[in-house]
């Protein structure tokens, strides 16, 4: 008995572990984003390079996993495609990285927390999410978005004294306080505009990510083609802004590293994790986890860079968490209540192990690939029958 309830925790547990490795992921991806933008790197160019390679990354997976459902392409479907890349990749990517070029990386960071109440908002204005305010678990859910919004702001205003991590190395720090200083191109209240339009953005495809799913379940090949759309948007909108051939020129240094690392995990892995945990617990799962990039970032910044630590960024910090897990007990309480949901459905969106059921058939593979979509409205039956095809179709 205890092995089995073990089995179905790891089960239920898998949609949590998955949104980890995204947070490290974006971790890097603040770092090695900010040291290659104030080397004067063009935001459209490394947007474009950036979705090459991850499209190549995916490709193999849509190809042996996928390609039956090429078929099943349509003008709507490439038409949810085409918004998928513009809002979660060309506008939302664009947007923060000039708004991080303007301002700093534990700035911008701040604003990726907002996410999940924009995304809370949205959804509940279009009906995908459902939050009763009767009951308790409706409650604690707003009240957790509402602490993430308060994280935000605290560690914003409030800074408080600073501490260093370690051993502190004051000429490494005076260092790193003289090359802050001397940057030149800051702009706060564009850099703030900008990021919030980044941050709009995000949570709209979040959104739109449902019903594309809804009308092509096919998660490899749509990650794949929205990569490839993503590109041709970051390529056009780039060569319309800058045709000099030193803006779009590679080499052997930290740029191609960036490009490699965001192409490869910051997008195809995380794209692929992200459309899989927003299948199985809605759009609003993955961004309720972008507190822990603050948490990481921190940390990171403290150790490798020596940058100090404030005592409002922890306060923020510790709000933040205490939002992500009472929004994420609210979500479970929900879910457990939606008795009307099949066994196959429940399985999947359950988090606990008591309430998790069996599921189908996992594929011959190490896909992470749900395999059934979602339907615009979370509350609304998929029948099992359903979900049995998804898998079938899922095969090669």
């Amino acid at each position: 008995m205890g092995v089995n309830q073990m089995q179905k925790l790891l089960k239920a547990s898998r949609p949590i572990l998955a949104m980890l490795p995204v947070q490290i992921f974006a971790t890097g991806m603040q770092l090695l984003s900010k040291v290659i933008l104030n080397h004067g790197t063009f935001v459209f160019a490394l947007m474009a390079y950036r979705h090459l390679v991850a499209a190549l990354c995916v490709a193999p997976f849509a190809f042996f996993f996928e390609r039956r459902n090429a078929n099943k392409l349509s003008w709507q479907v490439l038409f949810w495609l085409f918004l998928s890349a513009f809002t979660g990749i060309t506008a939302a990517m664009g947007l923060y990285y000039y708004g991080l070029r303007d301002t700093t990386a534990t700035y911008a960071t701040n604003f990726l927390n907002l996410i999940p109440v924009v995304t809370f908002v949205i959804s509940s204005m279009l009906r995908i999410e459902k939050v009763s305010l009767k009951r308790r678990a409706g409650r604690i859910t707003v009240v957790g978005a509402i602490l993430c919004v308060g994280g935000v702001v605290i560690t914003s205003v409030y800074r408080g004294k600073g501490f260093h991590i370690g051993h502190h190395d004051a000429h490494v720090n005076d260092n790193t306080n003289n090359n802050a200083s001397n940057e030149g191109g800051r702009h706060w209240g564009r850099g703030t505009l900008l990021l919030l339009g980044s941050c709009f953005s995000y949570s709209t495809w979040f959104v739109v990510q449902v019903k594309l799913l809804k009308l092509f379940p096919s998660k490899y090949l749509a990650t794949m083609l929205t990569c490839v759309i993503a590109c041709i948007q970051s390529t056009l909108l780039g060569l319309c802004l800058d045709t000099n051939n030193a803006s779009w020129k590679l080499g052997w240094d930290l740029q191609l590293l960036t490009i490699l690392y965001s192409g490869a995990l910051a997008t195809a892995a995380t794209f692929c994790l992200m459309t899989w945990a927003i299948s199985m617990q809605g759009p609003t799962f993955p961004p309720m986890f972008n507190p822990l990039t603050l948490i990481f970032v921190g940390i990171s910044e403290g150790i490798i860079l020596g940058e100090e630590i404030k005592v409002g960024s922890m306060l923020g910090t510790g709000v933040m968490v205490a939002g992500l897990y009472c929004f994420l007990w609210g979500k479970t309480k929900e879910m457990k209540k939606s008795a009307h949901l099949p066994r196959a459905t429940a399985a999947a969106l359950a988090i606990e192990a008591a309430t998790a059921t069996s599921e189908p058939a996992p594929l011959p593979s190490a896909a992470v690939v749900p395999t059934a979509s979602p339907t615009p409205n979370n509350n609304t039956p998929i029948a099992a029958s359903d979900a049995e095809q998804g898998c079938n179709r899922t095969n090669p």
